[in-house]
């Protein structure tokens, strides 16, 4: 199950993955497709097996991860936009363990909305591990107030990632980019307006 959202005039494509909680269809990526499309920004929005069979448990990396690329492959053959890939919370770790694993062809970097180095109350940095191996630009879009990657313990990890590595910090932002006396629209914008800069840095 895919969904494509191109805007007249699109620019570049982000083929965008959802968290564990929640598919392709949530009020999360919906909106955050939508603020894109504002930007020029297409969207490719798709689901891991899990969701699609209506399972609450997400699937093995190994099955997540061929998910990956195939809604990748599908999404280049659809579109002939300069591409990046990404996603909200499991769906961006999801992203690039696979293409730290074995890159992903033609993609321009990788885009992260909550990076989660650990679970709740679990805190390491273990599930950045591969980081290193999944090459090219990387932009993370991180809140202050994120239990799954409090920002002194993110900052050193991106710091060994070198220039390549962006960080962009939503004041005031939990894991689900909630923000307490602030629109979540509003705090959406936000994260597509930057997305959508990055991307034009990267692949003007």
């Amino acid at each position: 199950m895919t969904l494509l959202v191109r805007p007249r005039g699109a620019t570049h494509l982000l083929v965008l993955a959802h968290g564990a909680g929640a598919g392709m269809r949530h009020v999360f990526p919906e909106e955050l497709a939508a603020a894109l499309a504002a930007e020029r920004i297409a969207t490719w929005r798709y689901e891991f097996p899990y969701m699609a069979a209506g399972k609450k448990l997400p699937d093995r990396p190994a099955v997540a991860e061929a998910a990956v690329r195939e809604a990748w492959a599908a999404a280049g053959r659809a579109t002939r936009l300069p591409a990046f890939a990404g996603g909200k919370s499991f769906g961006g770790r999801m992203t690039s363990q696979a293409h730290a694993a074995a890159a992903l062809p033609g993609v321009r970097g990788l885009v992260f909305a909550g990076f989660p180095l650990h679970p709740p109350d679990r805190p390491a940095i273990t599930r950045a591990a591969h980081l290193p191996d999944a090459a090219g630009p990387l932009l993370f879009l991180q809140g202050t107030r994120d239990e799954l990657a409090p920002l002194r313990r993110l900052r050193p990890v991106l710091a060994r990632l070198g220039e390549r590595a962006e960080l962009h910090v939503v004041r005031g932002a939990d894991h689900a980019f909630a923000v307490r006396g602030r629109a979540d629209t509003d705090v959406i914008a936000e994260l597509a307006v930057t997305t959508a800069a990055w991307m034009r840095r990267i692949a003007p």
